[in-house]
């Protein structure tokens, strides 16, 4: 037994078991999976985040057969872990284990992955008459809720994508949770319950406020101009079939003025990071998929998007695994910040997830909460730079050196998952019932105001904005200034009409 794993404590000695033994048997070069599992000597052992712990009795015949079967069977379908074991297996050890339990569940579903991963065929006889079942379970991780029947492996292939690009999600308690509340049935429930006008005011709000994030999660501070062209892109989501081509255009929109951008996929090497002051050496956050890749990487994306719309996977959780995945590929040069945002939007929008003309604001809660954003992208960027071998190039980039392609099709998209949806529940609970609440009692305002005196709309909305900014009370300034034509009766009756109007519910306060 022992108290740490590849730098990793656990809760309590133990014996590393599954993807964890086959990871140190065979030496793989694979980052670590988010939680892994291992066999302790109690029989109520305590289960963490990181770590599965098991009872004596779960412990797995320490063979390569049995270590795998407890995988597959414990921790579900690592497929970068698979994918590197393959490299290394004979494939006749493979179609050993298989023969010996035809009939397995296990052994069938490993003869799919096989097959499917390496393209290989395995010299294993027909199973006979056995009930086909999913290749991944549902139970365990989120899969398509139909597929197509693998008659040779008897076997329904519900996995989410397809070799090119396939991200798993665990289910978690959390997941499990985010899912019940049923956001999508909730927002709509509230534009039922709303005035076609007010929510048409609302979503134009929110489209802009959504576009505005986005680009200050850049850093960026453009034009209202430019704010408000990337919000009517937004608001097109959904619209048209994802392909390299459309993502294409997507960059031109985003880049603008591409005199000083490359546009289209990237011919080089890519990293986020920054450079030695001294040596202008590359530093790198994180380093994205090579040139050579990016083709057939980027149409996986698409093909996953295509295949999760048509059979059934959550949206959310399709949304995480291709927005977070398309950035770490990070395809073009400049762009792949917004892209992957408008990603997010792309696969709800398509889902039918978000009332029809209602964009979710998720860059604005994304910026609410940007350094949990950060570490959520580097909870598999960061330990993926000790597997990447490169070099820098004398143009300042990077050249990577080793095989990476399997790093950005095969991740664990969970913590991605997990963080969308939370996401996701502050634009429902939170952004969305709070603006409409803002436009009603606007309205109320507006209307009562009218009644005391002659004003424009402009001045009425001017108006508000002083009293949301000074709480309630008119300053100063704005009575000596904008306002200095008000009785002091009017003023006081126009601040009771503000109180009267929010209802004490906040509506009309920053």
């Amino acid at each position: 037994m022992v108290s740490d794993f590849r730098g990793r404590a656990l809760p309590e000695p133990g014996s590393p078991a599954g993807y964890a033994a086959l990871i140190e048997e065979y030496d793989l070069k694979v980052p670590l999976p988010p939680r892994l599992t291992a066999t302790t000597g109690r029989h109520h052992p305590v289960s963490t985040e990181n770590w599965q712990l098991l009872t004596p009795r779960h412990q797995p015949a320490d063979t390569f057969q049995g270590q795998l079967e407890f995988a597959l069977k414990w921790e579900g379908i690592d497929l970068g872990i698979l994918a590197a074991l393959f490299r290394v297996v004979p494939r006749q050890e493979i179609g050993q284990i298989v023969q010996s339990k035809p009939t397995g569940v296990y052994a069938r579903r490993l003869w799919f992955l096989y097959e499917w991963i390496t393209s290989r065929t395995l010299d294993v006889p027909d199973p006979g008459k056995v009930r086909a079942v999913p290749v991944v379970d549902p139970e365990m991780q989120f899969a398509l809720g139909e597929g197509p029947l693998f008659s040779r492996h008897k076997v329904i292939n519900n996995m989410p994508g397809n070799r090119n690009f396939c991200p798993m999600v665990r289910r978690t308690e959390k997941l499990e949770r985010f899912a019940a509340k049923q956001f999508a049935r909730r927002a709509r429930e509230i534009a039922g319950q709303t005035h076609p006008d007010i929510m048409a005011r609302a979503a134009a709000f929110l489209l802009l406020a959504d576009s505005k994030s986005s680009f200050l999660i850049e850093g960026e501070r453009p034009p209202a101009l430019r704010i408000a062209r990337w919000g009517q892109i937004i608001g097109e989501a959904g619209s048209l079939k994802l392909s390299v081509a459309e993502l294409e255009r997507l960059q031109r929109i985003v880049i603008g003025d591409a005199r000083f951008v490359q546009l289209g996929l990237r011919t080089g090497g890519g990293f986020v990071g920054t450079y030695d002051r001294d040596t202008k050496v590359p530093l790198p956050e994180h380093i994205c998929a090579k040139a050579e890749d990016l083709e057939n990487l980027v149409d996986g994306i698409a093909h996953y998007d295509s295949r999760v719309l048509d059979l059934g996977l959550d949206p959310v959780v399709a949304a995480a695994a291709i927005a977070f995945g398309f950035v770490y590929v990070h395809p073009f040069v400049d762009g792949n910040g917004r892209l992957h945002r408008w990603l997010i939007h792309h696969v709800l929008a398509q889902a039918g997830f978000n009332p029809p003309g209602l964009v979710f604001p998720v860059s604005a809660a994304i910026f609410r909460q940007i350094d949990t954003y950060r570490r959520v992208l580097q909870s598999y960027s960061r330990p993926l730079l000790n597997f990447i071998e490169w070099t820098p190039t004398p143009e300042g980039k990077v050249q990577v050196l080793n095989d990476t392609a399997d790093y950005y099709r095969y991740f664990d998209a969970t913590a991605h998952a997990e963080f969308l949806y939370e996401c996701v529940e502050q634009t429902v609970e939170r952004d969305l019932p709070d603006e409409v609440a803002h436009l009603q009692a606007y309205d109320r305002f507006a209307r009562a105001v009218e009644n005391i005196v002659d004003m424009p709309n402009q001045q009425i909305e001017l108006l508000w904005h002083f009293l949301r900014q000074g709480k309630g009370v008119l300053s100063k300034r704005a009575r000596t200034n904008e306002f200095a034509a008000l009785t002091e009766v009017e003023v006081n009756e126009i601040q009771e009409l503000y109180a009267d109007s929010i209802g004490g519910n906040g509506a009309g306060s920053e």
